[in-house]
């Protein structure tokens, strides 16, 4: 770890900080004046900079300039006079971590210096992984749709909604489009919504001011300051709670936002790449997310498919993850054998690729010898695809095919794509009919996803052209036919019943032929 630079032309308070954090076994080098501190930047870098404002020749604000302008993520610490609370403004303002006003206690002083190390070794771990791994790997149909699709948005600073399954690679893909976007030298910001409480997401989001609430001692920024002229991703969005997502729409709208306590109205310029494995129209229908909100988010829509649906992907991710193991570890590198390798293709791996890595890392550490066979997997899924069966269907079972939902949008007159790439309001699907019927008794509600995927399977094998939209009208129909059944005909009954608008279902019963409804 690198030392903290420590620039004051006070020799005790150098002495002091020095005697302090020696104390906490951390390095330190001090100078008595900026001019030295910036020459020496020339050879070398420190994991926090601490700096007076007032100090003879260049001022510490200069200092400051100086070093975001060469280090932009390197945090830095102002000590400044309570007469110069005006000047600390100004170091916030050019990118300061925090202040310490004079005189300072020194157990906060070190927890401060902590906090701002902490960080500055969070991002130098980001820094380390972006430049050790390789980016998102994928040879599948399904993933080149994807690359295309960020090469499309390279050069754009639109707003992206990022979908898929949990475990899919969305963090790498919100990386991705930052890095090949024009804010690549500039800060990537990440959060996830769905792992702070409540109560202090607002501050982590938007910074809070100094008294702002109890042990708000200091003023604090935000996400949205931290991400200045780059880019903010944030996780889970679908789990934001209701009243802050009026807080990111308000941003998303004007890109003006308060910190917690705050008067003064701040200017945000960033790039907002929001993800999440929920259905946002289904939230939105139960009403909670707004669909506004909503709307503002999906302006770009890339869904990251699952590892289900790009299973030729498997041995290259397979090899990638265990030669990366092996190099953690300092081991030699595992080799799976044709059968095991061919075992896990055929896994569903609910995890994704997330699941697959840590598979890998199992494997690494526990599987005997070096080549791996599937008897030396984990017998949770050895012996889990040794007993699960295909659901059986009884005889007397007279429902030949149950087909998957469509997707709606939060317009309840506009179906969303399917597709890795999508604009908003574009790509709706049509879907042609198929005979259907229901299955009255009711007794393998498992047994139609077997049946599903057999249809599918044998659609896709013949070769059939827009599976899902012939699969996803037959079920549109079968739905509004069944709901119709149950409300005698009354088509307001049934929309409500189903959960969509009434112009939904209006113009789904003219352009599915559907006949015996009625408005009343």
């Amino acid at each position: 770890m690198k030392p903290i630079w420590i620039v004051d032309d006070d020799e005790s308070i150098r002495w002091v900080l020095e005697k302090a954090l020696a104390r906490e076994n951390l390095a330190t080098k001090s100078f008595s004046n900026a001019r030295d501190a910036m020459d020496a930047l020339q050879t070398g870098t420190p994991q926090v900079l601490v700096s007076d404002i007032r100090m003879p020749g260049e001022s510490g604000l200069e200092l400051l300039q100086t070093v975001k302008a060469r280090y932009p993520g390197l945090p830095v610490i102002i000590i400044t006079a309570f007469s110069d609370l005006d000047s600390a403004v100004a170091a916030f303002q050019g990118g300061a971590f925090e202040y310490l006003a004079k005189p300072f206690d020194i157990d906060k002083a070190v927890e401060l210096i902590r906090r701002a190390l902490e960080e500055s070794l969070r991002e130098a771990d980001v820094e380390q992984a972006s430049a050790e791994t390789p980016e998102i790997l994928g040879q599948a149909p399904a993933m080149q749709d994807v690359f295309r699709a960020i090469g499309r948005l390279s050069q754009s600073n639109v707003t992206v909604l990022i979908t898929g399954e949990s475990g899919t690679g969305k963090e790498l893909v919100a990386r991705a489009l930052h890095k090949h976007s024009p804010r690549a030298a500039q800060p990537y910001i990440a959060l996830n919504t769905a792992a702070i409480p409540k109560d202090l997401l607002e501050s982590e989001l938007f910074g809070h001011e100094r008294g702002a609430f109890t042990g708000a001692q200091a003023m604090r920024r935000g996400r949205f300051e931290q991400a200045e002229n780059g880019t903010l991703f944030l996780d889970e969005i679908g789990d934001m709670p209701f009243d802050l997502q009026t807080r990111l729409l308000r941003v998303l709208s004007d890109g003006h936002f308060y910190r917690v306590g705050g008067h003064q109205p701040l200017k945000a310029n960033v790039r907002v790449i929001a993800a999440t494995h929920q259905n946002l129209e289904q939230r939105v229908r139960e009403g909670l997310f707004r669909e506004d909100l909503y709307h503002r988010l999906n302006v770009i829509r890339l869904r990251l498919p699952s590892l289900r649906e790009r299973r030729e992907d498997i041995p290259l991710l397979t090899r990638h993850f265990l030669a990366q193991s092996a190099k953690q570890l300092g081991v030699e590198v595992k080799r799976m054998s044709d059968t095991a390798m061919q075992f896990l293709v055929n896994l569903d791996l609910p995890g994704n690729v997330r699941q697959l890595e840590n598979l890998c890392n199992w494997i690494t550490v526990m599987a005997p010898g070096q080549t791996v066979e599937a008897k030396d997997l984990p017998h949770d899924l050895t012996h889990g695809q040794e007993t699960a069966s295909a659901p059986q269907v009884s005889a007397a079972t007279s429902a030949p095919i149950i087909v998957a939902p469509p997707t709606f949008s939060a317009h309840a007159d506009t179906p969303a794509s399917n597709g890795a790439f999508e604009s908003n309001g574009h790509g709706a699907a049509a879907m042609t009919s198929l005979p259907l019927h229901a299955n009255g008794a009711g007794d393998h509600k498992a047994s139609w996803i077997a049946l599903l995927e057999s249809e599918a399977a044998q659609m896709l094998a013949a070769g059939q052209p827009e599976v899902m939209d012939a699969l996803g009208r037959k079920f549109e129909s079968a739905l509004i036919k069944t709901a119709l059944k149950h409300t005698h005909g009354r088509k307001n009954d049934a929309a409500i019943r189903l959960g969509i608008g009434r112009n939904t279902i209006t113009r789904k019963i003219h352009e599915l032929g559907i006949d015996g409804a009625k408005d009343e």
